[in-house]
């Protein structure tokens, strides 16, 4: 059964939004996120259970960035998640200096 057209996005800026959201905004926050944990806890630990943990993360993050009706404001959530996700992994280097060794 095709999809209904007035819930399919109509505008190719909009449609570039989502998918580059999706593919690589997801991709960013996984990223960041995972970064972070390894920062503050046992960086091994993280570095194994990151191979199947952020592959999860990262396609829920592909599934809900097709959720909303603008893909700019979910370009914006990924990019302040992943922004406050690196701050987290350098505050973590500066005050544990045990990061990544």
């Amino acid at each position: 059964m095709p999809a209904n057209p007035k819930y399919l996005t109509h505008s190719g800026w909009q449609r570039f939004a989502k998918i580059s959201a999706a593919i690589l905004g997801g991709y960013l926050v996984t990223t960041a996120l995972h970064l972070a944990l390894a920062a503050w806890t046992s960086h091994v630990t993280v570095i194994i259970t990151s191979a199947f943990s952020s592959f999860i993360l990262w396609v829920i993050l592909m599934v809900l960035a097709f959720l909303p009706r603008n893909g700019w404001k979910v370009w914006l959530i990924y990019a302040g998640i992943a922004i406050a996700g690196f701050v987290l992994a350098w505050a973590g280097k500066i005050y544990n200096p045990n990061f990544l060794n």
